[in-house]
């Protein structure tokens, strides 16, 4: 199958993962309730866990469109990893409401938010779907690379040092998953929200640059041999 096909589908997964996130800010302005500033200032949770889901899925994007950009065709195991990546994509929206949800109403209550059960639960289950779609992405370029031969239209040649990059995320959502467990759900989400960041900048190896480099040692081959 071509990549194109396979990139078409999921760009529009990731469109309607995003655009639900919307969804939980709509129950900021409740129907028994009269909208005043304090009801909106005291929903700073809802602000921030949409802020940093949309930026995170944005960015995941951003990075899977990446990594399909080195290949030309996906075979069936592709296909499979994309399907899983995905399904936690998707999901980005549910943790991202109970996280919002428990540390409003912890705000509400006065009750701060490391002592909160709820609040705790909600952003270790945000970490564990992040931690799911971080072994989707690396086990996906991991496999794109080692079958570069068959799928890519020319060699992706990835440095070890940008898969490691790439794949540095992963012991950061594990990380802020345990301080969320034991220390601080604030300070997790925080966290979450800075690995996001982090996956703004490029970490993988950039196909046109892959390009140009195969053209430059192509040329150097060709001077050679003349």
């Amino acid at each position: 199958m071509s990549s194109r096909r396979a990139e078409s589908f999921s760009d529009g997964v990731f469109a309607v993962a995003i655009t639900v996130l919307v969804f939980n800010l709509l129950s900021i302005a409740r129907p028994d309730q009269v909208v005043s500033y304090h009801l909106l200032l005291i929903a700073w949770p809802q602000y921030a866990a949409y802020v940093v889901s949309f930026l995170t899925i944005g960015i995941m994007w951003l990075n899977h469109h990446t990594m399909l950009s080195h290949v030309s065709r996906v075979d069936r195991v592709t296909l499979v990893i994309n399907t899983f990546l995905l399904m936690g994509v998707v999901a980005v929206p549910f943790p991202t409401a109970l996280i919002a949800d428990n540390l409003a109403a912890t705000a509400r209550a006065n009750v701060p938010a490391s002592t909160a059960a709820g609040a705790q639960v909600a952003t270790v289950v945000y970490g564990l779907v992040m931690i799911a779609i971080s072994i989707g992405f690396s086990g996906m370029w991991l496999y794109l690379a080692a079958h570069q031969e068959s799928l890519a239209a020319r060699p992706i040649r990835p440095p070890r040092q940008a898969t490691v990059r790439f794949s540095a995320g992963l012991l950061g959502y594990i990380i802020a998953t345990l301080i969320a467990a034991f220390v601080s759900p604030g300070v997790a989400l925080a966290m979450y929200g800075l690995i996001a960041v982090y996956y703004l900048f490029e970490h993988l190896p950039d196909s046109a640059e892959a390009a140009d480099a195969e053209e430059s040692d192509l040329a150097g081959a060709e001077s050679d041999g003349g």
